[in-house]
């Protein structure tokens, strides 16, 4: 039996979301919609939709398609018809290069343990664009033209900027955050499942607190009146000018926990968004030990992470739970385990039950997506 190319799509688009590194686009690839017409010579999208040409896909393999479908979802996990419109409206040539040169790096990345995904012939890749934005190759790619050194490369796609532009602002500002909440679950999907966090992601899951100011602020309250120094943890604002000076004890952020509710109430994208403020807490503060524990009615799981695994978080993290909704099991848990943290920092939607005593330890609420719930106690941060 002959499969249609639609049917070649679809069985890509499953293989995309079987594998464990490519799993976390799931939610990515649902993303607008899919054509395949006899009018288009390759692949295009406008950041939303994708239309696939009948006969390129017709003359793909399968490997080769896997690897186009998930090059049209990268133009859509980066916006780049969004965001790089002003390239386009300057060159448009270079703009595609620029795009592509990015994307197809990256893909590339992804396929180190064999030959899953390839890239069809005339795709446009070169080593000595690493680790740059589209920005970044479009402005050495006009240098080159500029000094006539052009290739006259051509994408293997084309870029429906035409369609892009007919999107209007509240259908863009849609997209946006459905872009945003599809990786975010993504990137939860792939924990869960033992699969691989692509590094893009980072650039669209980003945290959406300043945790550096408003945790070491919280701790330098807490610790306010403790002025002796350590040279345990030496201080931040000297290492960077190459200084080893002891930091004040207000100034170091020792052990924390943090506690994610994990119960029905909570939708997957918020534990996602949780997930991404904890990564933000341990990047930008470092601190000495991170017990992370997810709760619904009780304690469902207990992880412990160092300075040294704090990058490895979003893959090797398994949440748990999903029952009622009590924070009261993570205050008892904290005192019967003997946790001692510096402080405890509380992430949830906010419609839990709650201890009418303060705890012992200092307390932060991160609410996500909730204005109103008002904690008995401790410090509050919102997180839209």
């Amino acid at each position: 039996m002959v499969l249609t190319a639609e049917d070649r799509i679809t069985k890509a688009h499953i293989a995309l979301m079987q594998d464990k590194r490519t799993l976390a686009y799931s939610g990515l690839l649902m993303v607008g919609k899919v054509d395949v017409r006899d009018d288009c010579p390759t692949a295009k999208t406008n950041g939303r939709d994708v239309v696939y040409g009948r006969a390129f896909v017709e003359s793909l393999k399968d490997n080769e398609l896997r690897f186009l479908i998930l090059h049209e979802t990268k133009h859509k996990l980066y916006q780049h018809l969004y965001v790089w419109r002003k390239l386009y409206e300057e060159d448009a040539q270079l703009a595609n290069m620029a795009c592509d040169y990015v994307i197809n790096l990256e893909i590339q990345d992804l396929n180190k343990w064999g030959d899953f995904l390839v890239m069809p012939e005339g795709g446009l890749v070169d080593e000595m664009y690493r680790g740059l934005d589209s920005g970044e190759v479009f402005s050495r790619l006009k240098e080159d033209k500029k000094n006539g050194k052009g290739n006259g490369s051509q994408p293997m796609d084309e870029h429906d900027w035409d369609g892009a532009k007919s999107l209007d602002e509240a259908e863009k500002e849609a997209l946006a955050k459905e872009i945003d909440s599809a990786v975010r679950t993504g990137a939860l999907l792939a924990g869960k499942q033992g699969g691989e966090v692509d590094r893009s992601f980072e650039t669209v899951m980003q945290s959406k607190v300043n945790w550096a100011e408003q945790l070491r602020e919280f701790v330098s309250t807490v610790c306010a009146g403790k002025g002796d120094s350590t040279w345990a943890k030496p201080s931040r604002r000297w290492l960077q000018h190459d200084m080893y000076l002891p930091s004040q004890i207000s100034e170091s952020i020792g052990s924390i926990c943090v506690g994610i509710d994990t119960s029905g109430s909570i939708s997957g994208e918020a534990i996602a968004k949780a997930l991404a403020e904890l990564v933000s807490i341990c990047d930008n503060t470092s601190p000495e030990k991170v017990d992370l524990l997810y709760w619904d009615t009780e304690v469902a799981a207990h992880e412990q992470y160092r300075e040294e695994n704090y990058s490895g978080l979003l893959t090797s993290t398994k949440p748990k739970g999903g029952g009622g909704s009590s924070s009261l099991c993570v205050f008892d848990y904290v005192v019967k385990n003997k946790l001692a943290p510096q402080c405890i920092v509380m992430v949830t939607d906010g419609y839990i039950e709650f201890p009418q005593t303060a705890p012992l330890y200092p307390t932060i609420w991160v609410m996500v997506d909730n204005k109103h719930t008002v904690p008995p106690f401790g410090s509050v941060i919102r997180v839209d």
